[in-house]
């Protein structure tokens, strides 16, 4: 993992594919060498996506961002940039924070001369609807999670005027990282409680911000803020209030009635395998701020990031199981965190069933639970490689796999602010557990061996 993060040569080389948004995928890769075979000259690199609008506003940040000219161009269906080789890491940050990419399953249908066309996004539309409580003409599905929460942005009135935004508690790092690139700045409250969070709720009163975002519970410290107070101090101030279920999942958590815009990530628990990414954006149909808000949010999800055919397909698909495997990795994760909790080797756990559990237990569905999502310390810290590297379970970013999935969430996500993260309570040697499908007691025994 390490390796990794510093970009040593003899890890990277070995890996064949990874996280989408973070690694491009061999079969985008060979789509990229051949729009770089046609289109570049010495010294050039591309960047390709899938539409006008995304091709446009890449081109505007790669500019802005290089100081340099950009041109883009069709490319068989597809928009490609073409940029001084130079920038290839600006143009890297803008496909992994857009999440506007293209996808290995079209990248492959287009080598094989088979590109498709339509749509499949309304059906998912309704799906997730029926989840989350909303209205299906007011949901909308993208590409990736991150990509809905840009639009989320994107969609403010106050962006455009202007003003920063409020992110709550401490959230998945990319969801800050957007704020901050693709918005005008972002102020940062690390914990919902005590007299820093009545200052904030005072300057939201105010109306001092574009929108207020949080992650409810949040990743990967799985704290749940107040709900009732924060929504009541944006309702106040007619501030957008942005909340993200991802990481419980919607089946658990019942976040929209407080939110003006809620979005998921369809990549995780609802598709539950590991093998599509997609998400959702859903405007709260009575939100007093819906007009203003499901113009551009529709827009960004047909013209900028629409879900591939081929993708939704096996969306579609994956959907059908995620009650059934909701139920059984609650019931995994309490086994796990009951175990872990009570283990000597271990210094805390974050679970929603021990973690801020009265405002989780506020907003739980009746017949919902506290998620498959848990994160440990150990009691000696520095002890944590060797616990890692003797766990025989999968390791790896994501989570909402059918199999556990273990990862050293901060080095993985912060490696390079490391001591920004201890001073926000997030230690650097966290471990990460998304807990899977297998029997628990086969995963308790792994813990239980690497413990040893």
């Amino acid at each position: 993992m390490i390796g990794y993060e510093e970009g040593r040569e003899k890890v990277i080389r070995r890996l064949r594919t990874g996280y989408p948004r973070f690694f491009k995928h061999p079969t985008v890769e060979r789509l990229f060498e051949n729009a770089r075979a046609e289109l570049a000259s010495d010294g050039e690199d591309v960047l390709i996506v899938q539409t006008k609008t995304s091709a446009q506003r890449a081109q505007r940040w790669l500019e802005r961002q290089t100081e340099t000219a950009v041109r883009s161009t069709s490319y068989n269906g597809f928009q490609c940039l073409v940029f001084p080789a130079r920038a290839k890491s600006l143009a890297n940050a803008y496909w992994r924070f857009s999440g506007e990419g293209v996808s290995s399953r079209q990248a492959q249908d287009y080598l094989d001369g088979s590109p498709r066309e339509g749509s499949k996004s309304h059906l998912i539309s309704r799906a997730i609807a029926k989840l989350n409580g909303g209205d299906a003409n007011h949901t909308f599905i993208f590409s990736s999670g991150i990509s809905a929460g840009l639009a989320a942005l994107r969609a403010l009135p106050g962006v455009r005027e202007g003003k920063k935004t409020l992110q709550i508690e401490f959230p998945y790092v990319d969801t800050l990282k957007i704020q901050d690139r693709f918005g005008n700045g972002v102020v940062y409250l690390n914990e919902a409680s005590g007299e820093s969070f009545d200052e904030a709720l005072q300057r939201i009163r105010a109306g001092e911000f574009a929108g207020v975002f949080s992650e409810v519970p949040s990743n990967p410290l799985l704290r749940t803020i107040d709900l009732k107070r924060v929504s009541e101090a944006c309702r106040f101030s007619r501030t957008p209030l942005v909340l993200d279920d991802s990481a419980t999942g919607p089946l658990n958590v019942d976040v929209l009635p407080f939110a003006d815009i809620l979005t998921s990530s369809l990549t995780k628990w609802i598709s539950g395998t590991g093998d599509v990414m997609a998400g959702a954006a859903t405007v709260r149909a009575d939100s007093p701020l819906a007009q203003d808000l499901l113009e551009p949010i529709s827009a960004d999800a047909q013209d900028c990031a629409p879900l591939y055919i081929g993708d939704a397909e096996v969306l579609l698909s994956n959907l059908k199981g995620y009650a059934k495997r909701n139920t059984t990795v609650n019931e995994n994760a309490l086994k796990l965190v009951d175990y872990l909790n009570n283990h000597p080797a271990i210094a805390s756990v974050w679970h929603p069933s021990l973690v801020q559990t009265a405002s989780y237990d506020s907003i739980k569905k009746k017949k919902g639970g506290y998620g498959g999502l848990l994160s440990i310390i150990l009691a000696q810290p520095k002890k944590a490689p060797k616990i890692f590297d003797a766990l025989r379970l999968s390791k790896g970013p994501s989570f909402g796999t059918p199999f556990t999935l273990v990862c050293p969430y901060t080095m993985l996500a912060h490696y390079e602010e490391l001591a920004w993260t201890e001073d926000c309570g997030v230690p650097a040697n966290l471990l990460r557990i998304s807990v899977g499908l297998e029997p628990v007691e086969t995963v308790i025994q792994a813990f239980k061996v690497a413990l040893d």
